[in-house]
């Protein structure tokens, strides 16, 4: 039976994956507890990544070495960087990038040392999956949602979007750095601290991967919303909807 991993990055998150699990047990390996089990039938593996990219290497390298995964599906939360990519929008990546890569004069910037690129993909089908679900979750969710949460984050139409996604280890949160980002990047749609981190250690596995994220504010000024509240309310609830989706 093919392993899947599911990962988040924060608890609110996997606990809407987790209620999907009935017979999980905890594993704890390198300060991280990995949740062995089943989602409707499917081997399944569950785990925070922690936050960073570091820490999301060392989880990703984990779960390929030690709980022998053969593939990664990635969900969260993320800040809008591209047009049109609201809060409440769902992006799902279809290729990642190291925003604060700077290996320069040696090495162009963003380029990742040693694979002569400074992208890399995520994996089709898998991804194709996950696009699945996350129309699916976009047609019946959002009007599950109560009204006083969609005025609170104005989630009137949220929609899906693809492309690249940008990580590094910042929390971008300010309209001068968001603007920066989408001068040297414009066709990034969002950004966020794990998911590049993730692809290049599934690249070097060959494990395939997906990430899709929630997006919570547009990584400017105005970032600092009630994030506990959006977490609990909207993300958590887009996540465990996504994943129950693609598992089915």
């Amino acid at each position: 039976m093919t392993r899947t991993a599911i990962v988040s990055a924060l608890h609110d998150e996997l606990a809407s994956v987790l209620a999907l699990m009935p017979d999980e047990h905890k594993q704890t390996v390198g300060g991280r507890d990995f949740w062995v089990g089943h989602l409707h039938g499917q081997d399944v593996v569950a785990v925070l990544s922690g936050i960073g990219k570091v820490a999301a290497a060392t989880t990703a390298t984990l779960l390929i070495e030690r709980f022998r995964v053969k593939r990664i599906v990635f969900t969260g939360v993320a800040g809008g960087l591209g047009v049109g990519v609201n809060v409440g929008d769902v992006v799902l990546a279809r290729s990642f990038l190291q925003h604060d890569m700077d290996a320069s004069p040696i090495f162009p910037r963003h380029e990742v040392p040693g694979y002569a690129r400074s992208r890399f993909d995520a994996d089709s089908l898998l991804t194709d999956a996950l696009e699945l679900a996350c129309e699916r979750m976009l047609h019946a969710l959002p009007a599950q949602l109560d009204v006083a949460t969609v005025n609170a984050f104005g989630l009137q139409a949220p929609r899906l979007h693809q492309g690249l996604l940008v990580s590094g280890d910042r929390f971008v949160s300010t309209t001068a750095e968001s603007q920066t980002l989408q001068r040297e990047l414009p066709d990034a749609l969002a950004v966020e601290m794990e998911g590049a981190a993730f692809a290049q250690v599934c690249h070097d596995f060959g494990v395939p991967l997906a990430v899709v994220r929630t997006v919570s504010d547009r990584a400017d000024d105005a970032a600092h919303v009630d994030f506990p509240r959006f977490l609990r309310e909207v993300a958590s609830r887009y996540s465990g909807a996504i994943v129950a989706a693609m598992m089915a």
